[in-house]
């Protein structure tokens, strides 16, 4: 192998060791065996137009040749790559892998190769690796020069901005100006020229590797992100072109995508001739008929297509590379081509498992001294995709191993059921949201079924960790969604897009969990229920077991305090001694009371159940005596418990005086286990209390007066009672402070959001009219001010502040009549007047009430005047002259003022719910989510599936998080369930079994089946508290108003 020409190569610019080669076969595996003999030399064109020349055997199969290429380049994930070339029909085809080269190239000294990239995944998070992102960044720039990435002006000059500041650094308007008018990055660039620098100017101080994952973020969200399209024309002789991607096979009608074909709707795939044939699995409510016929331009072109399907469907859909089919003894049928490689699952996997050697590096050839570099030192995270926030996250270990087989041949043979209610790729616009704009994968990836979620399924990783920061992986901002941490498994959002939406429109939605599509995982059957009836079946029996399980996540919870948390600031020195005491000193004993208290509280469910000493068992049968005994013992805890105000507020202010200890926590927060906000685990034990409390007066209601247990059930109440009515005042107080701290996180523009009197009151998502229509909204209601907000892509997935209503002198209008829009009101301030619309009749009946309530709060005790630096100017036109192509602009470019604002930022909180679903909640509906919470055993189905399969789950903060079992140490998926709606299967429905109940929003359908009927009603009984939020709200008065 040598070089043609002494040019910068991807390897070099990122300052590789040349020789530290990489393969990218599994770790363990041999390359295979090489034929020895005569080299040859390949020329291969590199993604930055370099031209590099490797010598590989004569009768090397096309794998050797693509490893060379990668070894060269020190690429670890270089199973997204191909290598592709005009053949002698000139026809550009990829090269075959296991096939030798000489008999696919006919001249190979005459023909160069171009290495590009071949499989695009849904989200560019999942590329862990700084250089993969840089290989698919310069993937994109020649797809925009060569007009195959389609887009319209804002959208072409937002990338090439990015592009320009990966290359040339800060903006200066002269170099510039230079640059563009040497390069030439799309066809009639000068028109654009002006719009590039002004986007550019927004992007001082982003590094090239921001730049690069700025550049995906915002391409993937584009129609034509890497599509190839091939010429066809359907049964009508209409000109079409077909194409292929993750999510299944795409039909386009010149650069508009008219119809898609999941994978879980194709049957088969074949090809007879020039004829393309795709098979669809029955369905009764879809119009296409059972097999779909396309007619290409020759046999050759067809089967080139249908080989790129082939391998798009193992690459992305199967859990492993498939195995050979046997050679057949006398005559073959068909093709005998296969997919050969690793999978995207392997990939993960080997990436993840820190299955390579570690190459260090540096962008020698940058000329960009940025302020910080997203590199990580060896002893850090694998991952180097610069963190983001994350609303549903792909765990490891999300599911059961299944048997996934495909059929290789002149047939492709989907055979695995398919996860979830699948639909088409093509989005559509939901006729309540009329005016709300969409963008791609983003509303869409919670309004429609994740189509990327799979068809294979992964082993379960229950072993109990230690703690520690160093090995879990930073993750995509798109996948806990599932949802939760953006560390771990790498996200498998869906990142189809609807035609001509760009950038400007919103951010992807997070909220799609891959646990929530999967069908394959452990089933269970009749067999649960018959060793479900060998347990009692008293009501008592089943409240003592609640007290076990909510135990068991309040021992978890804890945990992510004594455990995890301490061990994260053990290894940095950035909390001081004071604050580390004050919060582990209070934690640590609360620790260890509480998992002794559980140790009693499983040894008498288990003589209750008759597991042990079953001849004792009729003095067993009660709690009442263990809980009134750990209730008393309690007592001496209080101290500890009252100083949780004191560790609330001195750890955020710790955050807010240091950089370090701020980095610490929000760093921590990306982590798997800390599912919840950080300063929520810190208000647990308050919250704790309050759960005894309702247990207690379940107990004491079921149980008549001469129970033998009553009396210590009654005794144990009066006591939990009293210590609520204790602490009750304080963390009302506390519940406040930490919302206002947790919305800080969520908000751009504003930095004194928590000062004394501020009480929150609602937030939720509403449109704004302005000159070009409604615009969507996030509008957050405090005591004092209102204040409205949009999300830009930034890669912090926060929320911009764009204009702020103080309350005092505010009115209320209806305005349906004057505007003609449904459910609108006007906001009549005394300086800016403002007219929006709710969703539904309801959010706006909320709204309203809880306004008007702020507005008479506000005149009432004079509340504090909102002083908010930092904050847009108010907005003094009327919604005639307004527009929004300033609020736009500002949406995509959001200055980044400092490191805060530029920080990764989870985005499954409560407020990108409530944004993406179009919905609202209140303070009084967080404190019902406090009071509801509620663990354990569930069986869960899906609408088309047939089994059922166990999963321990938690409720808690309006969502469902899901485990494998009870010992694992974060959730593998979570399920958000603010919009959903819960009711009781229907006969039709065909369900059968008792305790069941049905979630379901929009297509998506959940059945989940309890063990008793206790358990079934307090589910219920809890997940409505989320599904139905409350409609009034109570503030404080002014005697109450929190103080701190």
């Amino acid at each position: 192998m040598g070089e043609l020409e002494q040019r910068a190569t991807a390897g070099s610019r990122l300052g590789v060791q040349e020789n530290a080669g990489i393969s990218t076969l599994e770790h363990g595996q041999k390359l295979p065996t090489t034929p020895t003999g005569k080299l040859i030399s390949i020329k291969v064109q590199m993604l930055d137009d370099a031209q590099e020349a490797f010598e590989v055997p004569q009768r090397a199969p096309g794998k050797v040749l693509l490893d060379a290429v990668c070894t060269h380049l020190n690429l670890v994930e270089g199973d997204y790559f191909g290598l592709e070339y005009l053949d002698h029909k000139k026809i550009m085809v990829w090269l075959d892998l296991l096939k030798p080269i000489v008999k696919q190239i006919r001249r190979p000294k005459h023909v160069i190769l171009k290495f590009v990239v071949k499989f695009f995944p849904p989200d560019h998070a999942q590329l862990q690796e700084e250089l993969t992102r840089y290989l698919f960044a310069l993937q994109v720039k020649q797809d925009l020069a060569q007009g195959r990435l389609t887009c319209n002006d804002t959208s072409a000059a937002l990338l090439i901005s990015h592009i320009v500041q990966s290359e040339i650094g800060d903006f200066d308007e002269t170099i510039d100006r230079e640059h563009l008018a040497k390069n030439k990055y799309i066809p009639q660039q000068e028109a654009l020229e002006d719009k590039i620098m002004e986007f550019h100017r927004n992007h001082i101080g982003q590094t090239p590797a921001e730049s690069d994952f700025q550049l995906l973020e915002i391409a993937r969200r584009l129609e034509m992100y890497g599509i190839r399209l091939h010429p066809a024309k359907d049964r009508e002789g209409t000109k079409i072109n077909l194409a292929v991607a993750h999510t299944g096979i795409l039909v386009f009608q010149g650069h508009t995508k008219i119809n898609a074909f999941n994978w879980s709707k194709v049957r088969k795939l074949s090809f007879k001739r020039k004829r393309f044939l795709i098979k669809l699995r029955p369905d009764a409510n879809s119009s296409f008929q059972d097999t779909l016929e396309f007619l290409m331009a020759s046999r050759d072109f067809c089967k080139a297509f249908w080989k790129i399907c082939v391998e798009h469907h193992a690459f992305f859909r199967l859990f492993e590379e498939p195995k050979p089919k046997p050679k057949p003894v006398l005559f073959t049928r068909g093709s005998s081509f296969r997919f050969s490689g690793r999978t995207q699952k392997q990939v993960l996997d080997y990436v993840k498992e820190g299955g390579h050697k570690k190459v260090q590096f540096e962008r020698k050839h940058s000329k960009i001294h940025s302020i910080r570099s997203l590199t990580t030192k060896p002893s850090e995270q694998h991952s180097e995709v610069p963190k983001q926030s994350c609303s549903f996250t792909y765990r490891d270990g999300a599911d059961s191993p299944a048997v996934q087989s495909c059929r290789q041949g002149k047939e492709l043979k989907v055979s695995v059921e398919d996860g979830g209610h699948h639909t088409s790729p093509s989005l559509k616009k939901s006729p309540e949201k009329e005016g709300r704009r969409l963008d791609g994968a983003v509303m869409e990836a919670m309004e429609e079924e994740e189509e990327v979620t799979k068809d294979r399924s992964q082993h379960s990783r229950s072993q109990t960790q230690q703690p520690s920061t160093a090995g879990s992986l930073t993750g995509s901002p798109h996948l806990s969604e599932l949802s939760i941490n953006s560390q771990g498994g790498p996200t498998m959002t869906n990142a189809t897009l609807s035609p001509n939406l760009s950038p400007d429109n919103r951010q992807a939605s997070p909220l799609v969990s891959p646990l929530m599509n999967d069908q394959t995982g452990v089933r269970t059957d009749d067999e649960e229920e018959v060793r479900r009836k060998r347990f009692p079946t008293d009501k008592a029996y089943f409240i003592a077991k609640e007290v076990s399980t909510t135990e068991r996540t309040y021992l978890k919870d804890l945990e992510v305090i004594t455990s995890w948390f301490q061990s994260a600031v053990s290894k940095e020195d950035c909390m001081p001694e004071a604050l580390k005491n004050l919060i582990f000193s209070n934690f640590e004993p609360l620790h260890k009371f509480h998992t002794n208290f559980l140790k009693e509280i499983e040894q008498r469910l288990a003589l209750w159940e008759g597991r042990s000493n079953a001849h004792l068992k009729g003095d067993y049968q009660r709690i009442g005596d263990v809980m009134l005994k750990n209730i008393q013992n309690m007592k001496q805890l209080t101290v500890h418990l009252r100083k949780h105000t004191e560790v609330l507020v001195e750890l955020e202010n710790g955050i807010k005086n240091s950089r370090k200890l701020e980095t610490l926590c929000r760093d921590f927060e990306l982590q798997k286990v800390c599912y919840l906000p950080l300063n929520t685990f810190l208000l647990r034990p308050l919250h704790r209390l309050m759960h005894y409390k309702q247990i207690m007066e379940r107990l004491c209601k079921h149980y008549p007066p001469n129970h033998v247990d009553f009396r210590d059930s009654r005794a144990a109440l009066a006591e939990i009672s009293e210590a609520v009515a204790q602490l009750h005042s304080s963390m009302l107080k506390m519940e406040n402070f930490q919302k206002l701290h947790e919305l800080k996180k969520d908000l751009i523009g504003i930095d004194n959001l928590v000062i004394p009197g501020r009480e929150f009151i609602r937030l939720g998502s509403l449109s704004k009219l302005s000159g070009k229509g409604l615009q969507p909204r996030m509008f957050f209601l405090f005591n004092d001010v209102l204040l409205y907000t949009s999300r830009g892509l930034t890669a912090s997935n926060q929320f911009k502040v764009h204009g702020q209503l103080p309350l005092y002198g505010m009115m209320i209008e209806e305005s349906e009549e004057e505007w003609g829009v449904p459910h609108c009101f006007t906001l009549r301030g005394q300086h800016q007047s403002i007219v929006v619309a709710a969703s539904s009749l309801t959010e706006m009946d909320k709204w309203t009430e809880d306004i008007q309530m702020a507005i008479d709060l506000a005149e009432n005790c004079n509340g504090p005047t909102p002083e908010f630096l930092g904050g847009s100017p108010p907005d003094t036109k009327s919604p005639e002259e307004s527009t929004v192509d300033q609020e736009s602009e500002d949406d995509l470019n959001a200055s980044r003022t400092s490191l805060e604002r530029q920080a990764p930022h989870r985005g499954n909180t409560t407020v990108h719910v409530c944004w993406h679903r179009n919905t609202s909640v209140s303070m009084v509906d967080f404190s019902i989510a406090v009071e509801n919470q509620l663990s354990g055993n569930l069986l869960r189905k899906f609408k088309n599936s047939n089994g059922w399969q166990k999963l321990w789950v938690v409720f808690t903060n309006f969502c469902m998080f899901f485990y494998k079992s009870h010992q694992d140490n974060h959730p593998l998926a979570s399920l958000p369930l603010l919009g959903y709606s819960l009711t009781i299967p229907s006969e039709s429905e065909n369900i059968h079994k008792d305790y069941v109940f049905k979630l379901h929003f929009k297509s998506h359908v959940y059945y989940f089946r309890a063990e008793s009927e206790y358990t079934f009603e307090r589910w219920m009984e809890v997940i409505r508290s989320a599904t139905s939020p409350a409609s009034r709200v109570h503030v404080l008065s002014h005697e109450e108003s929190h103080a701190y």
